[in-house]
């Protein structure tokens, strides 16, 4: 029996996965280019850090239909939709999707793979290449191969034979204006859409390159702090959590994840944070040397990319008492992302069960 890990996200009130090893990062929706003669999923291209990358719109890739005027399906976009950028055989894509949860692992078991639903040749079914059950949720599987290598034919197909639009009586004042993206968004949105875009493509000078790190994006009273990536192992939903006894509250107790048992840390006392009782619902389990635990925290938001020479140190004379677990700040959305040093945390925290009395 196999287990794979899955990046979960929602499209039209349903939970979707798509295989974590191709995907190379997650980030808000920013403004897109429209291309005029791209497939009609092909919602426009974006710059990222130099590299050119083709947007699909999970919705019409699925067989969601919108309203098409001029042949051109169209339909509005919010600032809290996400970017999830796939990779298979060199090519990249970006797929719009409504919101990203969490990385979970899938075991072969739960997986049921026959769709056919008693009919053949279902259009849309060789997207989707299995339903898992996960916790208490059915997610629909996809098959980022199909998407990708899909959308690499049709947008040959698209430059080899032009296809033919749908006539519409509308006079030319009533037509859509195809070259800006979303265009019923208010000034302020354009504005953020645009900015994220711009920072999308700022290119990383090269000696920095290896540098720059992976930051898990998670809010804390009102808070966004960064957990570099590779010292995450998934993003779960806390269920029963059982108290352990004669322990500080900063443990909160072990949890039950999948037959592995964890312990679930607070941090908030660590960083100074208002001590206010509250049940966790989200966790960001974490492995530092051999330690592994489970980090309560109030919602996952983002992936993100940082260089290193961007972050802000925190000045010595404003240190603060928990300042010694943060090795500095970054912007993030006009705020300060606070990037949590988990090694020091984990380790001289006090965070670590001790089974002795």
């Amino acid at each position: 029996m196999e287990t794979y890990h899955y990046l979960l996200f929602d499209l039209n009130e349903t939970r979707y996965g798509l295989d974590a090893r191709v995907v190379r990062e997650v980030f808000f929706l920013p403004e897109v280019t429209p291309i005029a003669e791209a497939p009609p999923d092909i919602v426009g291209v974006l710059n990222l850090r130099g590299a050119i990358v083709p947007v699909m719109d999970l919705n019409f890739r699925l067989g969601r239909t919108f309203r098409q005027r001029h042949g051109v399906l169209r339909r509005d976009y919010r600032l809290s939709d996400s970017v999830a950028i796939v990779e298979w055989k060199g090519f990249r894509l970006g797929m719009v999707v409504d919101r990203v949860r969490e990385v979970v692992a899938v075991e072969t078991r739960d997986v049921t793979s026959d769709l056919s639903y008693g009919r053949e040749n279902f259009p849309e079914q060789r997207f989707i290449k299995g339903v898992a059950q996960v916790e208490t949720d059915l997610v629909a599987l996809l098959d980022c191969e199909a998407l990708v290598r899909d959308t690499r034919d049709r947008a040959a197909d698209a430059r080899d034979t032009p296809e033919a639009e749908e006539e519409e009586d509308i006079s030319t004042s009533e037509a859509p204006d195809l070259s800006v993206f979303c265009p019923n968004a208010t000034p302020e949105e354009r504005e953020i859409f645009r900015q994220r875009a711009a920072q999308l493509r700022m290119v990383t000078e090269a000696p920095d390159v290896q540098n720059v790190v992976s930051l898990a994006v998670v809010g804390l009273h009102e808070e966004y702090f960064g957990i570099d990536l590779q010292m995450v192992r998934e993003f779960a939903t806390v269920g029963k959590v059982t108290p352990v006894p004669c322990c500080p509250p900063r443990i909160v107790g072990n949890m039950n994840l999948r037959g592995e048992i964890l312990t679930l840390v607070a941090v908030d006392e660590l960083l100074n944070l208002p001590n206010v009782e509250r049940q966790a619902k989200k966790a960001v389990v974490v492995q530092v040397d051999d330690i592994v635990a489970g980090v309560a925290v109030d919602e996952v938001f983002d992936v993100v990319r940082v260089n290193p020479v961007t972050m802000s140190a925190i000045p010595t004379a404003a240190r603060r008492t928990g300042d010694e677990y943060l090795r500095g700040t970054a912007p993030y959305r006009g705020k300060a992302l606070t990037v949590l040093d988990m090694h020091k945390i984990l380790t001289k925290g006090e965070l670590v069960v001790n089974e002795e009395p």
